[in-house]
């Protein structure tokens, strides 16, 4: 019997079937996928109504440039494997999501990207918001096209297993508006989990642990893949049994307690000299999780141990910038399990403790120069703002930062309680994430303070999710740093082009935060002095509901890729 694909229906079960979207919603549901953002549009109304009548969790944004980076804040903030959705309209609506999917694609993070395609009888008609599928191909993980009414579900539960699967990534799935509102019975799709991560050989595990055992001063660079994986207990133990420093990439920040001995800091921009020369001293190295990347190795500038262990799930980063005696291509957390099986139980932490304490010791010299000889008068420089808010904060707070000059700063100089507790983009490098993410954070921890660090710049990128916070009354603070200036740009712009200092500011425009958060709605207020900086952020958490900080920095502040380098 043919099918009636009329969103009425006039076969004999018609009436009673749900319809496609009812059918989708519920396949999201049943895999544990109850929370969407989006913004809502005629084409997405099937789903909206059908997330509604469940009790789904459906967050309307205010720009679709911050669903997806919301759908990415709530991955990163929970339990690997733990996802949720973004909707959108055709068009628009799903190129405006293109930069956070790309976010994710780089990240690693898993999410599910519902576009609602053009009806199919005007596609290739030029119907409204219509784009080619394929536009999106490079910036998900797999990108799907649903063409006929019946597989529309199948599709959304192999975009499921597909995100999942290690290497996480979003997922698009593109199924057109009349195929949503349609009747059409969908196929019973069977459970299928998402493949285990590969398993390290025993035989390269033996050999990698063998070679990093009889280093005389190892060292471990942790990257996303530790976070990814869950692996950061994994990654403890292996350090403790080297008495090996950690060095995390951006992505990796957190992965290892940075009040852990061994920590010894962030690999990124503005990294120290010591912890260069702390990588670069090492007989031995570990590298896991990470695809040492441009961003994070300086364009493969920054000197690794000539001895270099990497583990990573693709085998075309090993070999790519830097050569491995061992290349492994495993899960980290199975990887990590399997060296720490294999390495004998350490003596209390000595030389590698050492080791990691003169690289924080140092840091901590460069921050307190960089901080602490000020006037009364002086504007805040980033690094005595970021101390004063870790002080005010809960150990288990979420944090989630921003992108832009002021992010070099928070990597180095704002230590993340565990890999959960600290978000931030990695190579893409994408503004304006931080109050989103922040939005998707809150949602997937209610029970945990929730706070964004900003710059004015990123915050300004997506200032309309300010109302997003308002309206759907989430309790999340913002600490914006505000020094009325894009001031990594000028700064290189007066460094290396000789243009006039504060050439990209608005020393004469300036903008008032408060005013912009309090008029959304958003308990706000200004800060300029340290000593109020702690008290704010408390009242902040008090405050049941959303609320903003205004934080008046210095635009001339030296920035950290320059300051953390130079000599003392």
């Amino acid at each position: 019997m043919d099918t009636d694909e009329s969103p009425t229906g006039t076969g004999p079960d018609a009436v009673d079937a749900p319809t496609v979207a009812e059918a989708v919603v519920d396949c999201m549901l049943d895999r544990g996928i109850d929370t969407a953002f989006g913004i809502p549009g005629k084409q997405t109304l099937p789903l909206n109504r059908a997330l509604g009548e469940r009790d789904a969790r459906f967050v309307v944004a205010r720009h679709e440039t911050a669903v997806t980076h919301q759908a990415w804040g709530y991955a990163e903030t929970s339990d690997p494997g733990a996802m949720a959705a973004s909707i959108v309209v055709p068009g628009p609506g799903d190129m405006n999501a293109m930069n956070g999917l790309k976010n994710a694609l780089n990240d690693c993070v898993p999410l599910l990207h519902l576009a609602v395609e053009t009806e199919r009888e005007v596609r290739g008609g030029d119907g409204i918001h219509e784009t080619p599928p394929e536009t999106y191909d490079t910036v998900v993980k797999e990108n799907v096209l649903v063409d006929s009414p019946a597989g529309a579900v199948p599709a959304v539960a192999e975009a499921i297993r597909v995100a999942r699967e290690h290497p996480q990534g979003p997922v698009r799935v593109g199924i057109p508006k009349d195929v949503l509102a349609s009747r059409t019975p969908q196929p019973a799709v069977g459970e299928r989990e998402p493949a285990a991560p590969p398993v390290p050989p025993a035989e390269a595990a033996d050999r990698a642990a063998d070679l990093l055992a009889g280093a005389d001063a190892p060292v471990i660079l942790a990257g996303g893949g530790v976070r990814r994986a869950g692996a950061s207990e994994s990654l403890r133990a292996v350090a403790e049994r080297l008495d090996a420093p950690v060095v995390t990439t951006y992505k990796g920040k957190g992965t290892l307690a940075e009040t852990h001995p061994l920590s010894a800091g962030v690999l990124c921009g503005g990294a120290s000299s010591e912890l260069r020369e702390l990588l670069a001293d090492a007989d031995r190295g570990l590298v896991v999780g990470s695809d040492l990347d441009a961003v994070a190795t300086a364009s493969w500038s920054v000197s690794l141990p000539e001895t270099l262990v990497h583990v990573t799930l693709d085998g075309d980063d090993i070999g790519f910038g830097y050569e491995a005696d061992i290349g492994i291509v495993a899960d980290a957390d199975r990887c990590l399990r399997a060296l720490a099986d294999r390495l004998a139980e350490s003596s209390p932490l000595t030389s590698g403790a050492a080791r990691a304490e003169a690289v924080r010791t140092a840091d901590r010299e460069r921050f307190a120069a960089v901080a602490d000889d000020r006037g009364p008068d002086d504007p805040l420089r980033s690094v005595e703002v970021l101390r004063e808010v870790r002080g005010a904060l809960p150990s288990d707070a979420v944090v989630t930062a921003d992108a832009g000059g002021f992010r070099l700063w928070t990597l180095v100089a704002f230590p993340a309680g565990g890999p959960s507790r600290y978000v931030n983009p990695g190579s893409w490098a994408t503004m304006g994430t931080g109050l989103p993410s922040a939005i998707g954070a809150t949602l997937a921890n209610p029970d945990r303070d929730v706070v964004a660090l900003t710059g004015d710049g990123g915050l300004m990128m997506c200032v309309h999710e300010l109302h997003t916070l308002a309206a759907a009354e989430l309790d999340v603070t913002v600490v914006a740093f505000n020094n009325d200036d894009y001031a990594i740009i000028s700064e290189e712009a007066s460094r290396s082009y000789d243009l006039p200092a504060g050439a990209y500011g608005w020393t004469d425009a300036g903008l008032d935060l408060v005013a912009v958060a309090s008029g959304m709605g958003v308990r706000a207020e200004r800060v300029t002095a340290r000593d109020e900086i702690g008290g704010a952020v408390a009242s902040a958490l008090d405050h049941d509901g959303p609320a903003l900080i205004e934080v008046v920095t210095d635009p001339d502040e030296p920035q950290a890729s320059e300051w953390m380098t130079r000599d003392r």
